[in-house]
């Protein structure tokens, strides 16, 4: 039987599998490089929508951008809608907080079945050894610098192959995990989701007067990743360049039913909220799909033994902020170095140590998203929580995470035990503005005004996020805590505005950074 020798075997021949593969070839084109992947076309997928971290990756590590911007479409922004208590609310009327004007870092909409196909011929063409039809089994990892040894079934042919390093990019089913045992349930976060693709989706950009296009400055909403925002769960509308739209609901399991993964009752549920049946009204269902459970962790994302997962075959956290492809544009560069390191000869303890800095920092990462998530998607339905709480996300991701990508901060030693030193830190302060969102959640509804600002108001979102243009350029640490320090500092006197504290009253004193980090509550 003959054998096929590696240095890189990537299992999964999806987005996260073909960027890592095109990104080593970029930077290591000696490698002798395999990618398997046992579908033979490439179906759709959801996850169509990306922010500013993929965005940086697709253009600057992978050199994309003239094919991203032939094939896929710009995206204009994140942009959330927010209804009444009787879900009839005209959209034009809703109030909304999005963007007007194209965002200053790209980002797009990427239709996933596509780009798969181009990419895996892009591989192709540059040297990498694509297989698909293939189906990876018998894995046994090596240990202890021993190479990995797989069998791969194809056109019923097996053939054994080894691999110096081995990397997990089949998705959910997840090989390495299930093999490991390294998947954790996300118990607290109990979210389902079903999607659809349509056809003749109404454009938003055709709704409404004047006055509607004027107040975003005649800026294509119809570009944007559109939320409509509900207690519990909210409803995406993602515009693709084929002229197919994708539109899905998230939420709480509790909100759903068997009957609504099915055609007829997934378009029953969305013709159920006046927003979406505006936009639906000329429509035709192509097909529905659905996940039972979206959330999911892992133990390790990167072992000492040369092997990593990348992508949902690692975790999940939410889809809220479309963050899954920034997970793996971190989780590329770490394997990438870490095989740079390997194949320049660094030794194998140096190696390890390496691997666990950024395995921890992966698992910091991922807690810290799903501080954003846990308990709080009851927030989602109304304006006044939802830019409160877009404010804080939104301005952290920028302030603490886009940055330093985009500086290659995440690629120097010093910079990242840094960042984990201060962990607990930024963990605890997360957890503190999750009580505080819950705790005006419980007010508002309490005094029945839940859903009292949500028509008629408009924010770009940017208003107290003023240092976009700056991200990319040289940026100090002291810059960052005291931009961090703003930001909660804004949140909180927004919720002590919501709680009617009397303008001058000491409540109102800002606090210092080191105050939203203990124990205490920061209201």
């Amino acid at each position: 039987m003959d054998s096929l020798r590696l240095d890189v075997a990537i299992l999964g021949g999806g987005l996260a599998g073909n960027f890592l593969a095109r990104q080593l070839r970029r930077a290591l084109p000696d490698l002798r490089i395999g990618l398997f992947e046992k579908a033979t076309e490439r179906s759709w997928k959801v996850g169509e929508s990306s922010v500013e971290i993929t965005g940086n990756y697709l253009v600057r590590r992978l050199a994309l951008s003239r094919y991203l911007y032939e094939h896929h479409l710009p995206k204009n922004g994140l942009r959330y809608f927010f209804d009444g208590p009787e879900r009839q609310t005209c959209l034009t009327r809703m109030s909304e907080v999005g963007t007007h004007g194209l965002p200053y870092h790209p980002a797009f909409q990427i239709d996933r079945a596509r780009m798969e196909r181009d990419l895996l011929a892009m591989n192709a063409e540059q040297g990498v050894e694509v297989r698909t039809g293939a189906k990876v089994q018998a894995l046994e990892l090596g240990q202890d610098g021993a190479p990995h040894r797989f069998e791969v079934l194809q056109d019923g042919h097996v053939q054994r192959a080894e691999a110096r390093w081995v990397v997990d990019a089949t998705g959910r089913t997840s090989l390495v995990a299930k093999q490991k045992g390294l998947r954790i349930p996300e118990e607290q976060h109990a979210l389902g989701a079903v999607w659809g693709r349509f056809e003749r989706v109404t454009d938003i950009d055709d709704l409404g007067n004047d006055a509607f296009r004027a107040r975003v400055r005649y800026t294509a909403r119809g570009l944007s990743t559109v939320h409509l925002c509900y207690p519990g769960y909210w409803i995406w509308f993602i515009p693709l360049k084929n002229g197919v739209t994708s539109v899905g609901v998230v939420g709480e399991k509790r909100l759903f039913d068997r009957g609504v993964r099915t055609d007829a009752g997934f378009c029953a549920f969305l013709e159920s909220h006046g927003a979406a049946k505006q936009l639906l009204v000329n429509a035709k269902v192509i097909d529905v799909q659905s996940f039972t459970q979206l959330a999911y962790g892992t133990t390790r994302f990167f072992h000492a033994d040369r092997w990593g997962l990348i992508g949902d075959a690692a975790s999940f956290t939410d889809p809220l902020y479309s963050p899954g492809i920034d997970f793996v544009a971190l989780e590329n560069d770490f394997l990438c170095d870490l095989v740079r390191r390997d194949h320049a000869g660094e030794p194998a303890d140096a190696l390890a140590e390496r691997t666990s800095l950024y395995d921890r920092f992966m698992r910091f990462r991922h807690e810290a998203a799903m501080r954003l998530y846990r308990g709080l998607y009851g927030t989602l339905g109304s304006f006044e929580l939802m830019r409160m709480k877009w404010e804080l996300d939104i301005g952290c991701y920028y302030n603490l995470w886009v940055a330093a990508y985009m500086k290659d901060m995440y690629l120097d030693e010093r910079f990242v035990e840094q960042q984990l030193r201060w962990q607990p830190h930024l963990l605890q302060a997360l957890g503190n503005f999750a009580e505080l969102f819950r705790g005006l959640e419980k007010n508002l509804w309490e005094r029945g005004a839940y859903h009292r600002c949500n028509q008629g108001r408009y924010s770009h979102g940017l208003e107290n996020i003023d240092f976009v243009a700056e991200l990319g350029l040289p940026r100090s640490r002291r810059t960052m805590l005291k931009k961090t320090a703003d930001i909660f500092n804004v949140v909180r006197r927004e919720a002590l505005d919501v709680l009617d504290v009397e303008p001058g009253s000491p409540a109102r004193a800002p606090l210092p950074l080191s105050e939203f980090m203990g124990r205490r509550p920061i209201v």
